[in-house]
């Protein structure tokens, strides 16, 4: 995978609560050209990200029940249908948490399919939802069992971490997701992915995007090595 190819499978993001709206315009627009899959970005910058990428192939990706998913099912689907409106076109779910550790894959299920029937339902063209399951807290077993769940919810893709859980993400977490739903749902990995090396892990375990605020370093590290076959 070349860097442009790297580039393609990133969700460059931008969580952080203490950034404001001036350093948000400068942080996307120093994102723009960089061929990124999405710019992920908080709520409340979603109008500004769409703004500043219109007309590059970059979509809006955002956040909804971010970090901890426990807000009502109806509130996550109603704040996944404002954003996007405003703009979004991707959009990362925090799953009921507390469903998936205690087994109930029957209440994982309709959280994710309120948010994923509203997402398909919108008309945007591109529009999907990513489910985070914030692997951390979560056994093997009940990975594999909300990654069903979400699939049957009609999530494109799972995903593994906010960032803001008892860790990030791990190479067997994606293993675990990637043997759970098969092979034509996304799996995202996220959090602590900082280098090139730890993207290239979650790639080779299975993921298909990469969440990382470290994207540029990324790919500019693979652009920097040199061609397989060249004397050194």
């Amino acid at each position: 995978m070349n860097a442009r190819e790297l580039a393609a499978a990133i969700d460059q993001t931008l969580l952080k609560p203490n950034v404001g709206e001036l350093a948000a315009r400068e942080w996307i627009a120093a994102q723009r050209d960089a061929g990124f899959a999405s710019l992920c970005v908080a709520p409340a910058m979603v109008p500004w990200a769409a703004e500043l990428l219109a007309g590059t192939a970059t979509k809006v990706c955002t956040v909804v029940a971010f970090p901890l998913g426990y807000a009502l099912t109806v509130s996550k689907a109603d704040e996944a249908r404002r954003l996007l409106d405003a703009g979004a076109s991707e959009i990362d779910m925090v799953v009921n948490i507390g469903a998936a550790v205690e087994g109930d894959v029957l209440a994982v299920e309709r959280d994710a399919r309120a948010v994923v029937e509203v997402v398909s339902g919108s008309g945007v063209a591109g529009a999907l939802t990513k489910v985070i399951l914030e692997t951390g807290y979560l056994t093997p077993e009940q990975i594999s069992a909300a990654s069903l769940a979400c699939v049957r919810a009609g999530a494109e893709f799972v995903k593994t971490s906010t960032g803001f859980g008892p860790r990030g993400a791990s190479a067997e977490d994606v293993r675990i997701m990637r043997a759970a739903v098969g092979p034509d749902i996304g799996v995202k990995a996220a959090g602590g992915i900082r280098t090139l090396e730890a993207a290239r892990e979650m790639l080779a375990a299975g993921a298909t995007r990469i969440g990382t605020s470290a994207g540029l370093d990324i790919v500019a590290a693979a652009a920097g090595e040199a061609p397989a076959g060249a004397a050194g």
